[in-house]
């Protein structure tokens, strides 16, 4: 009983296996590269996830690591390794990290297929789900700068 309830509430979302996990531009690549040379941690990988908050209702995050968690995807492009927890791939399979170089707010920027709507801020998404979104959140802020 308690087995077929828990089996109930469990939901499954479809990815299609087409999709490619995630795509680093070289622009990006080359940041990440230097931000681990500057640090003096070669070794590490950028961990990138997603969280909920933000003026869209979730947020991006990014982060360096030591080594991967037992269920991580990781990403590698050009020597980079990126790390990606289960729950953060539905969200960011699919996904574009850039690196923009702006005099008016540069910084990494994602281009992620699964939002429904992002603020102008590039850190914060409405994820959609079944073409629906799925964020409880009014959404958007009128103060952001456009790239993370």
């Amino acid at each position: 009983m308690v087995m077929a309830m828990a089996e109930q509430q469990l939901e499954i979302i479809d990815i299609p296996v087409d999709v490619p996990v995630l795509t680093v531009t070289p622009s990006a690549v080359a940041v990440i590269r230097n931000l681990l040379q500057q640090r003096n941690i070669p070794n590490h990988a950028l961990r990138v996830f997603v969280t909920g908050g933000g003026c869209s209702g979730m947020q991006y995050g990014m982060a360096f690591e030591a080594q991967a968690q037992e269920f991580d995807k990781v990403v590698a492009v050009d020597g980079v390794q990126l790390l990606i927890d289960p729950t953060s791939m539905i969200y960011l399979k699919g996904a574009t990290i850039d690196f923009v170089d702006s005099l008016i707010g540069g910084g990494f920027r994602i281009d992620n297929p699964n939002a429904a709507s992002s603020c102008g801020c590039g850190h914060s998404f409405k994820g959609k789900e079944g073409g629906e979104e799925t964020s409880a959140s009014g959404g958007g802020c009128s103060s952001c700068s456009s790239s993370y």
